[in-house]
């Protein structure tokens, strides 16, 4: 299965949950380090002080070249990929990548490592796991 990964650069569980799925034989989008080469992306590779940014100026900085580019790069595997795996914690990018597949009628799962705030419309997924053979035994259905 073509599995996007949905998370944040500072969820230590992700590398992880990249090797497992691979390992089992799932092709993974991983974009940490994306086909088109690089590092992925970080608002920081803009600008320093992109958290300073007033709202005219992040809307300006959604045009640059690098964000662009990063956009291309995971656009295309979303909608290349069969499912997606919401791996928490994570932010509201993350969230909106898991939002596009609900959307796209392709599945997404959550997987829940540590402790979580509960959320509710979970339960719009295909499945909420709390461990990694868990979710392989989900992808694996």
């Amino acid at each position: 299965m073509k599995l996007y990964i949905a998370s944040s650069w500072r969820n230590e569980y992700y590398p992880d949950v990249v090797k497992a799925l691979r390992e089992a034989g799932h092709e993974v989008y991983d974009f940490r380090n994306p086909p088109s080469g690089g590092h992925g992306f970080r608002w920081s590779d803009i600008a320093e002080d992109y958290m300073g940014w007033t709202p005219e100026e992040y809307k300006r900085q959604l045009r640059h070249p690098n964000a662009e580019a990063q956009f291309k790069n995971d656009i295309e595997a979303m909608r290349s990929c069969d499912a997606c795996v919401l791996v928490l914690p994570c932010g509201r990018s993350a969230h909106t990548e898991a939002g596009w597949f609900a959307g796209a009628s392709k599945k997404v799962f959550v997987y829940i490592p540590t402790k979580q705030e509960p959320e509710l419309m979970y339960k719009l997924f295909d499945g909420v796991c709390t461990s990694l053979p868990a979710l392989l035994a989900e992808l694996s259905r």
